[in-house]
């Protein structure tokens, strides 16, 4: 897909429209190595935060909680129906292969606001973890680890503008709109069935399998059709993929299907959650 197919039937608003992907991308180009450092300090809060709140009580966040899950549900929601929108038009007007090779993700009309904003909310949403620090609940490692290497592949993958990066945002907006919204429902006292986490933490499981799909796509049309990356990139998205299924697989399976008594709630407790 040349500049000259960017546009597209749907219907852009003008913030969208409007929106700088060229500056956005020199920004980033010139500071994608920052992530290392929020990432650095995210670490050295969240686990000195433990060792902080280890003689006080836990705090009751829960209107807090609720407002944070939110406003994340929402931006997620909207997120998700933006760019899985343009998605589908390619999709439909292409076909797989150039959903997949599609590096205009980051520049098109329609997504271009939303890939930026995918990217740089990362940071924000580390802030996840305060609220399961604050609250004493018991911090996971998938949860972190999920929240640190995202950041820092999101950060990569837009400074280079790569293919594949349309189906990862895609999708993540997607899981995240099930799970913020399914966070807030908790947060506000609202009984949601189990049923509903073993979804999310299916439709978690279904995307990883979905990345390393893309990815492989990626790999094997790299030389043959217009389809930019490098190996570097697949190397380290496909490693971060694979930890992520199997981590994501080990949790569904001791939560749901052995019955462990070990990991109290869902993927939607904040104590057990990785995204």
């Amino acid at each position: 897909m040349n500049e000259s197919e960017l546009s597209s039937p749907i219907t852009e608003y003008d913030f969208e429209r409007r929106f700088d992907e060229r500056r956005a991308l020199e920004w980033m180009q010139e500071n994608w190595n920052k992530s290392f450092m929020f990432c650095g300090l995210y670490v050295a809060l969240v686990f000195g935060g433990q060792h902080f709140m280890r003689e006080r009580p836990k705090l009751n966040l829960r209107r807090p909680l609720f407002l944070w899950s939110f406003c994340l549900a929402i931006f997620s929601i909207i997120g998700a129906a933006r760019t899985g929108v343009y998605m589908l038009h390619i999709l439909k007007t292409s076909g797989f292969k150039q959903s997949v090779c599609d590096n205009t993700f980051c520049r098109a009309p329609v997504s271009k606001f939303w890939a930026y904003a995918f990217v740089l909310s990362k940071t924000p949403e580390l802030g996840d973890t305060v609220f399961i620090v604050l609250r004493k609940q018991r911090l996971i490692f998938l949860h972190w680890y999920h929240h640190i290497t995202v950041l820092l592949y999101s950060w990569y993958c837009y400074k280079d503008q790569v293919a594949g990066a349309g189906w990862f945002m895609t999708m993540n907006y997607m899981v995240h709109s099930l799970m913020y919204t399914y966070y807030a429902a908790r947060a506000a006292n609202v009984r949601v069935p189990r049923p509903f986490a073993m979804v999310i933490t299916a439709t978690q499981i279904m995307q990883m399998v979905m990345g390393l799909t893309v990815l492989g796509g990626v790999y094997r049309w790299m030389h043959e059709v217009h389809c930019p990356s490098s190996m570097d990139n697949i190397v380290w998205g496909s490693l971060m993929y694979l930890s992520y299924l199997v981590l994501f697989a080990m949790f569904f399976y001791n939560t749901y299907l052995r019955g462990s008594s070990g990991v109290k709630g869902s993927s939607g407790d904040k104590g057990s959650k990785a995204e």
